[in-house]
C-alpha cells in the first residue's frame, strides 16, 4: 500500500512537471533536428569557398617593411604572402588590428568596395552575383557577424552574406540563409536569443534539471505499469 502511494505521488509530480517542461523539451528536440539536418561545414558556407592554391614568394622578393619606430603597439605576427599577383605583408598587432604593406614598404589603405567585390568573386562560388555592399566599423558590425572587426558586407543575390575585412583583405566569414536559420535555432536551444553565446545561465540550467527529474519520474513509473500488467496477467 505504501509503495502504491509513493507511485501515485510520482505520477502526480510527473504530470505537473510534464506541463512545466513539455514545451522546452519539444523546443530542444525541434531545434536539435534543425541543427543536424545539414552538415556543419555546409552551415558555415565552407562549400562555397573556392580552392585557391597558395603561391610561393618569388625568389628575388625583397621586403622593405619595418615596424614603425614611433609605434608602441605590440606586434603579434608578421606574414608575407602572394595574393592576386601582389606580394602583401601583414602586421597583426596584439590589439587585433592589422596593417597591410606593399613590397616597397608603402602602407595599403582600407579595402575599397570594388576590391571587396573582386575578393568575393575570386573566392566564393557565385560571388560575382552581388546584390549590394555595405561597410561596417568594428563597433557596429551586423549581428550575424558578431566580431569586432571592420568589414565589408557583400550580399549575394541568393541571400548569402560574405564578410571581407577592410584591414585584412580576406574573407572573414560566410553567412548563408541556412546559417541564419541555424543561428536562431541555436539561440532557442540554449535559451539565449540576445547574444546566442551563453550556454550556462540559470533559466537553462533550471529547465534542464526539471527535465531530468521528469524523465526520472517517468522511468520509475514504467516499472509501476509493468508490475500492474504482470499482476493483471496472473
Amino acid at each position: 500500500m505504501g509503495n502504491q502511494s509513493v507511485m501515485q505521488r510520482f505520477a502526480k509530480w510527473h504530470i505537473w512537471l510534464g506541463w512545466l517542461v513539455g514545451f522546452p523539451i519539444l523546443m530542444w528536440t525541434v531545434t536539435g533536428l534543425v541543427m543536424v539536418i545539414k552538415p556543419i561545414e555546409e552551415v558555415r558556407g565552407n562549400h562555397l569557398r573556392k580552392e585557391v592554391p597558395e603561391r610561393a614568394l618569388p625568389a628575388d622578393t625583397q621586403i622593405a617593411v619595418s615596424l614603425p619606430a614611433e609605434s608602441t603597439k605590440p606586434v603579434r605576427s608578421v606574414t608575407t604572402q602572394v595574393e592576386s599577383d601582389e606580394t602583401i605583408t601583414r602586421i597583426a598587432y596584439m590589439d587585433g588590428t592589422i596593417a597591410r604593406f606593399r613590397p616597397d614598404g608603402s602602407t595599403m589603405g582600407p579595402l575599397s568596395d570594388v576590391e571587396a567585390r573582386l575578393i568575393v568573386a575570386a573566392g566564393i562560388e557565385g560571388g560575382d552575383k552581388v546584390a549590394r555592399t555595405e561597410r561596417f566599423e568594428a563597433a557596429n558590425v551586423p549581428f550575424d557577424f558578431r566580431r569586432p572587426v571592420p568589414v565589408w558586407q557583400v550580399v549575394l543575390e541568393d541571400g548569402t552574406h560574405v564578410y571581407v575585412g577592410t584591414e585584412t583583405g580576406r574573407i572573414e566569414a560566410v553567412r548563408t540563409r541556412w546559417w541564419r536559420v541555424f543561428d536562431i535555432a541555436w539561440g532557442l536551444h540554449i535559451m539565449d536569443l540576445q547574444t546566442r553565446e551563453d550556454t550556462s545561465h540559470p533559466i537553462l540550467i533550471l529547465f534542464a534539471i526539471l527535465s531530468v527529474i521528469g524523465a526520472m519520474f517517468g522511468s520509475i513509473l514504467m516499472f509501476r505499469r509493468r508490475k500492474a500488467r504482470v499482476g493483471g496477467a496472473t
